[in-house]
This record gives structure tokens, sequence and C-alpha cells, in this order.
């Protein structure tokens, strides 16, 4: 059997509906090598990675400088256990991470799990556990924005207000308090009409309503709140629902007059993707905890990070008999084999060079992009740093949406592969969030391969 075959018989995908997976006829496309951003599959086919494989990949396939850094770690150990021991690289990388925070008097710590989920779920146990152990037993609520997604384990389920995502899990779920995101394109407040060429941030006609909104909820109940919990700036799987310069700024304050923690989820938008290390640098934004997961090894390890500051570190400090101890880990925590890999990915973007590349890719494609505008159906394109977003909808004047049902988006990907790009789209909403290291012509290539995939779904008529 090959394969594609195997995959169909004995696999289960994530986010994937298997019916179509598995039917007869359907050829899954095999990866089975990478250079730079290009994927090879078993037929010799070449694509431009065009979501750094689910926006995780940094600095390109095979790099040498990563993969020199795990040849030389495996000729040390691959793991051993980080409960009650310790190794060479995670302290290191402990200490890069925390000097990246840049807020010494903050006094962060580190906790390393293994992906994104797991950060967030970490965060929010250390959040609640502190607030007992420093006796605010009365602080167990958390707020989080509508259309949120912060992973799949019940913790981050349960910050996460996706019918699609957590539907049949609600029974499962811990209330949190919902605000509405601050996402201009379809927020009702914005009293400004679509305008071509225009991303609705820059156009918006309203009052912060979406901020008003955040303080009647935060004041309602300040006292029982433990932390605001949200992704800066960019909601990645909510569709890549961008946030207006200033939001985040005003919403830590909001937060800080009322004692409340300021929890961001980093692990999309960390290490790069919005033109800065981290996306709460934008606005010079400290937060009490941090999660990383994805792109902090480069997209070659499964690894995250938990950052919190000393103020919640201390609330766990006290003998043995109290029982103040963190009482969470897992087996691959402080993996060797990930936290060189992470130490040789921020090496990496420490490189000027390696900034300066960032901030022509992501020019080029602002650049590129701009030909989207001109499709009838385009309703918004929207981008930070080299995550670009592109909306479709039925009718452009009212903002009105194509059915889900239709499944627009997955036939526009699946028709750009035949033009050698491989990217996966949030519903109706196209994605083009490609590796660091992506050429010009390798990016011209990403975005003509998406507009034409999307001429053929999507025909612009005959004027």
């Amino acid at each position: 059997m090959t394969p594609a075959d195997l995959d169909k018989k004995y696999l289960w995908h994530p986010f994937t509906q298997m019916q179509d997976w598995c039917a007869p006829g359907a050829e899954p496309i095999v990866i089975v090598e990478g250079q730079g951003a290009i994927l090879r599959d078993d037929q010799g086919r070449e694509y431009v990675d065009g979501n750094s494989s689910i926006w995780t990949n940094l600095h390109g396939h095979r790099h040498p400088k990563m993969d020199a850094a795990l040849r030389a770690q495996l000729d040390k150990i691959a793991h051993s256990s980080f409960l009650g021991l310790t190794n060479e690289v995670a302290p290191l990388l402990a200490k890069m991470l925390v000097e990246l925070m840049q807020a010494d008097d903050k006094n962060y710590r580190v906790f390393l799990s293994d992906d994104g989920s797991t950060a967030i779920e970490a965060g929010l146990k250390m959040i609640l556990q502190a607030r007992d152990q420093r006796g605010e037993t009365h602080r167990k609520n958390f707020v989080s924005l509508s259309q949120g997604y912060h992973g799949d384990t019940i913790g981050a389920m349960s910050l996460g207000h996706s019918k699609f995502f957590h539907r049949p899990f609600s029974s499962v779920l811990f209330p949190t308090r919902e605000v509405p995101a601050p996402a201009c394109y379809r927020c009702p407040h914005n009293r400004a009409k679509p305008e071509r060429g225009a991303d609705a941030r820059t156009t918006r006609k309203c009052n912060w309503e979406c901020l008003n909104d955040l303080r009647t909820v935060l004041d309602q109940q300040p006292e029982t709140t433990a932390a605001f919990v949200l992704e800066p700036l960019v909601q990645g799987a909510a569709g890549m629902l961008m946030h207006p310069s200033g939001y985040l700024k005003q919403a830590a304050a909001m937060c800080a007059e009322r004692g409340i923690w300021l929890m961001l989820d980093e692990v999309m938008t960390g290490f790069g993707r919005t033109g800065a290390m981290f996306a709460c640098e934008r606005e010079q934004v400290q937060p009490d905890v941090i999660a990383l997961a994805k792109s902090l090894t480069g997209g070659y390890l499964p690894l995250a990070a938990t950052i919190a500051t000393g103020e919640i570190f201390d609330a766990f400090l006290g003998d043995y008999s109290e029982f103040k101890t963190f009482f969470h880990g897992h087996s691959y925590s402080g993996n060797p084999l990930g936290c060189a890999a992470a130490i040789a990915s921020l090496e990496l973007l420490a490189d000027e060079k390696v900034q300066q590349t960032i901030v022509h890719r992501a020019n080029r494609l602002r650049e590129k992009t701009q030909l989207f505008w001109t499709h009838p159906n385009v309703g918004d394109v929207r981008q930070e740093g080299l995550i670009c977003a592109i909306e479709l909808v039925a009718d452009f004047a009212t903002r009105k949406p194509f059915p889900m049902e239709d499944r627009l988006g997955a036939r526009i990907c699946e028709a750009a592969r035949k033009y050698g790009l491989l990217t996966r789209p949030i519903g109706n909403v196209l994605v083009l969030m490609p590796p660091y290291c992506i050429t010009e012509p390798q990016l011209d290539q990403a975005v003509d391969a998406l507009w034409r995939a999307l001429g053929e779904v999507l025909p612009i008529p005959n004027i």
C-alpha cells in the first residue's frame, strides 16, 4: 500500500472531515521533503509553503543552523526528566526568553510544556492557584474575547467562544465572561462604509465601543475577576481578526487599575510574525502571563512556554508541608532537543539581516496583495507583518458573507495547489503566512497562485 492508502486506512487527521478525506478518488498530498520555503510531495511536485506548516515554520525547512543544533544535541542526549532535574539547554532558553520580554522589574519565570493548548492551560492553572494561595479566593473568573480560540484542552476551550470548535463540549466547560472582539471589519459599531483598498481599521468610525464594553464587564464584578485573556493584535483561528492600534494598551491599563491580571496568547503572533518579537511590544504592554508555542522552535519540534511574573511565581513558594507547589507538568517538559532548536531559532531571529528580510517580505506581500481588492468578492485585505488575510464576501457593500457550507475558502486553496501553493483557509478567509526565508519570486508565486485560484472558483464577471 502507498503512504496515502495507509493514511486513509489507519489515520485520523485534526480539523479534517474524514469522510471527504477517505472518499474514493480523494488523493492526499504526501509531503516527503522540504527545503527553505518549498515543500515536495511523493510525486515530485513542488509547492510554496504558504502557511509556514500551520503557522510554525520561521526560517524554512532544513535550515543548516537549525539542523546543526539538533544534530549537536543528539550527540549528547535527546530527553531526560525535568521533574527535579535540569539540563544544559533549558536554563539558557529560559534566560533568552526572559530577556526578550524586556522587563527586569517583572522577574519573569518560564514554565516549559509542549504545545499551545498546554501553554494556555498551564497559565490558567497558575493564575487560579496563585490567586487562591494569595488569599484572593474570590478571584476565579476569566474574561476573554468573542470568537476566541486558545486551544483544545478544557481550560483553553473554556476561554473560547466559537460555536464551530466548542459547541459539543459546552457541558464540561467552565463559564467565562465574553467581551466583543475589537475587529473593525464586522464591528456593529463601525459606522464607516467599506472602501476598496482600505483595511477597515484605517477607516473605522466609532467611539471605541469595544473598550467601553470591556470596561462594563470588568466593572460588573472586578473583585471576582482573575484575568483577562486574549490574543494581542491578531486573533488567528477566528479568521485573522486584526485589532486597531491602541486597543491592547488601553485594555491593559484597565486591567492594571482593577488588579486584574493580563494573560496574552502569543502562540501564533510571537517571534516576529507581526513585525515585533511579540505583538504586545507594538503597544509597549508587559503581560502578567504570556503563552508561547508554535514557532518557538522555528517549526521543528513541539515546545511551549508559559511565562509568568515574579508576583505570580512567589505565590507558589513555601514549606513543603504547605503544598503550594505547582502540581502540573508534562513528560516532555524541558525537552533538550526542543530547547536546542528554540535557542537556534532565537539566535537566527537576533540576526539583523533576518529582521530586515522580514520587513522587506512584509512590504512585498502588502504590495502584491493589493491586487485582491479588484475582485468583487473580496471584502477586506488585512495584514500585520507576515500575516495576510483576504476575506471573501457575497456582497461588498453589505459585507454579507458566503454560507460556510459552500466551502469557498477550502475550494480556492485546493485549486491553488495546481499552481504550486499550499495554504489553508479559516472558513472563507484566505491566509498567507510564509516562512521568513521566502524569496521574492517565491512570494510572488504564492500570491499569483492564490489569485488564479480565486478567479477559477469565483470568476470575475465580464462587464
